[in-house]
């Protein structure tokens, strides 16, 4: 497939992390797939990210990845950008996931660093020029330590921003000062994209300079989070704390029901059952919402006063 979409240097505005709709453990739900991608780009987002933490790309199989790289891409059609996850202990499984996504037209890939062995930044700095010289596609870091148990050290960030494959970094470690650090060693370089993850960020981490967010809420809301991140880019101060406090809203209700990390995915899967869009399945080994705690995500859109467009998905 041709590319016809372009990654602009740097990468603005909110790319939100795809969930991965899923009808079980390991089947795409296909229908929810098509509505959930078109969901998205009709919120006027700058990119789409796939096979992410949102979308549960470690504990998809390898089939699924393929597949779900290949039909969003052909859904995408180049519309925005197509960013593809490709983290994985194994380096070879890594390439392997980067050249699928470069055959199907995505347009980058991510990265974070392999989990599960301990290892020294000396390490993890001569992992990533060595993956990046074989990946035939521009590379994101992804900066997840609370995951992978490791961090980007400022000081490995700065070594490998000269490599010209690495445009930029997405950081999801939810610490600020971290964040100025990255931002202050980075700002010469004019064309490296610097993203937040963590939504409740967005805001602050925009107004000083952030070139964009990859925002979980935007499967749910698009438009709220393009919204919030043209108003912090602008500077509309008034219009951010509006908007801010909407996002937090969401943070606070449909992502706290679970405790756990994993809230967040269970949370936006079930409240877009709920809205009709795609079902509510997750891979192995989360368990999707009971009837309880369903009844709670409808309550909250209920109060969020998140319209029900279709039938909710119940299967």
């Amino acid at each position: 497939m041709t590319n016809t979409a372009t990654l602009s240097s740097p990468l603005r505005g909110i790319v939100p992390p795809m969930l991965t709709p899923l009808s079980d453990h390991d089947t795409l739900d296909l229908p929810g797939l098509e509505r959930l991608v078109e969901h998205i780009l009709g919120g006027g987002v700058s990119g789409l990210f796939i096979l992410g933490t949102t979308g549960e790309g470690p504990s998809l199989s390898c089939q699924v990845r393929q597949e779900l790289i290949d039909r969003v891409a052909v859904q995408v059609a180049g519309r925005v950008p197509l960013l593809v996850g490709i983290t994985d202990t194994a380096l070879v499984e890594a390439v392997e996931v980067a050249d699928q996504a470069a055959e199907a037209g995505a347009q980058a890939v991510v990265l974070a660093a392999p989990p599960y062995f301990p290892t020294g930044q000396d390490d993890l700095l001569r992992y990533v020029e060595h993956i990046a010289d074989r990946l035939p596609l521009p590379v994101f870091l992804y900066n997840m330590p609370s995951h992978t148990k490791l961090d980007f050290a400022p000081e490995t960030v700065l070594r490998l921003i000269d490599h010209p494959k690495i445009v930029g970094l997405k950081d999801s470690s939810g610490n600020m000062i971290y964040f100025h650090r990255i931002r202050q060693l980075t700002a010469d370089r004019r064309d490296f994209s610097l993203l937040i993850g963590p939504e409740e960020l967005l805001a602050e981490a925009v107004l000083f300079g952030a070139h964009g967010g990859v925002s979980g809420g935007a499967n749910l809301c698009p438009r709220l989070y393009v919204d919030l991140y043209e108003a912090a880019a602008a500077g509309n101060l008034e219009q951010v704390a509006r908007l801010h406090a909407r996002v937090m809203q969401i943070s606070s209700t449909i992502y706290g029901i679970d405790p756990n990390g994993s809230g967040v995915i269970k949370g936006l899967k079930c409240a877009l059952a709920c809205l009709g869009v795609c079902n509510d399945h997750l891979a192995e080994p989360l368990q999707r919402f009971s009837h309880r705690e369903r009844e709670q995500v409808r309550a909250y859109l209920d109060e969020l006063q998140l319209t029900e467009p279709r039938p909710a998905v119940t299967s």
